[in-house]
């Protein structure tokens, strides 16, 4: 018999959106190991909130909410909003019930703002880090680092002299005209700079994003963003080895960019063994035979292009090729907090994929 299409509201539902998620769906040891970082980061979550006042939106809903961004590359906070009014997984996700209102996208925007004050991301990373290594998936001895180019958002048009005098020519046409860093910026995000990556590419107003990774599952465990310049690659990669745990004596992987004297030579000082990959094409390689003869720095090297997954998960899920937020430090705490969400991803293969 031919059933009914008439539709008529339930007056009462008992079923939980907990029992209407998989047993085996990926986010739920997603979301078990965010729920175990956000319970170490509770009194610091506490600290930025004020005793008195109407309660704002949670911060650990807040953070799924973001999590769920970055995880499902929706691009905009009322996209997202839209689909926490409807999309009962990500209710469940974030910690809404089925009657719970969502927040109105410039309210959930500035309550955003204020975990951007303080560094939430880079805690936040430095829990997930701290549960990688509780589970024995990080390698203590053996990293690589690289960077990449994070696309500012601002146009090429408010790339203007610091001056103020207009361009020669018409209007705001920039075309035959001479631009450096030294005497223009941008009007839309003062801290992006002009950079290009190789001589035949387009010079774009952008920041450069890098990363360490340990060479045992791929994990990153340290990252930040920098200004973009010639120098900033290898200077953010002194600094981030430099914070990285341990006393023992560590190898750091990387690709020919980072074959120059004054790297090689700094980053010996600070007993680390820099397995780079020789860049013979135009000089002398500062790495010799003093490391090229051992086995290990063959292993590195075969290792070293893992990275390459990391900045391409970060720009192509989370959808960061082109940054949607002004100024370095927005930028950088976005950055990290990426990071953060690939490495939960990258846990749950490790830890709970079949």
């Amino acid at each position: 018999m031919r059933g009914s299409d008439q539709e008529q509201g339930a007056v009462f539902s008992y079923i939980q959106p907990e029992a209407r998620v998989p047993k085996d769906h990926p986010l739920r040891s997603i979301r078990e190991m965010t729920n175990e970082a956000l319970r170490r980061l509770g009194e610091r979550l506490e600290e930025l909130y004020a005793r008195v006042g109407r309660p704002s939106i949670p911060p650990e809903r807040l953070l799924r909410a973001l999590l769920l961004q970055l995880l499902y590359s929706i691009r905009s906070e009322r996209m997202l909003m839209e689909q926490l009014e409807y999309n009962l997984l990500f209710r469940w996700f974030v910690g809404l019930g089925m009657d719970d209102a969502v927040w109105a996208p410039t309210v959930f925007s500035k309550n955003r703002d204020r975990l951007l004050a303080g560094d939430i991301a880079g805690e936040f990373f430095f829990e997930v880090v701290q549960m990688a290594r509780e589970r024995a998936l990080l390698s203590d001895e053996h990293f690589t680092v690289d960077g990449t180019l994070i696309e500012a958002w601002a146009g090429q048009k408010s790339f203007q002299r610091r001056d103020g005098e207009p361009p020669a020519g018409s209007g705001r046409d920039f075309r035959g005209e001479k631009r450096s860093n030294e005497t223009h910026e941008s009007t839309t995000d003062p801290e992006a700079r002009l950079y290009r990556r190789t001589h035949q590419g387009e010079a774009k107003l952008c920041y450069l994003g890098h990363v360490i990774v340990e060479n045992r599952n791929g994990l990153a465990v340290a990252g930040c963003v920098t200004e973009a310049n010639g120098y900033a690659e290898r200077e953010a990669a002194l600094e981030m080895v430099e914070g990285l745990p341990g006393s023992q004596r560590i190898t750091v992987g990387a690709d020919k960019g980072y074959d120059t004297v004054g790297f090689v030579a700094a980053i010996r000082e600070n007993d680390v063994t820099p397995h780079v990959a020789q860049n013979t094409t135009h000089r002398r390689s500062a790495i010799d035979g003093r490391t090229t003869r051992h086995t290990g720095y063959a292993m590195s090297q075969a290792r070293r292009p893992t990275i390459e997954r990391v900045p391409a998960w970060v720009k192509n899920i989370a959808l960061l090729r082109k940054t949607k937020h002004r100024g370095r430090e927005r930028v950088g705490w976005v950055f990290v907090f990426a990071l953060a969400a690939y490495n939960l991803v990258r846990m749950r293969t490790l830890c709970y994929a079949a």
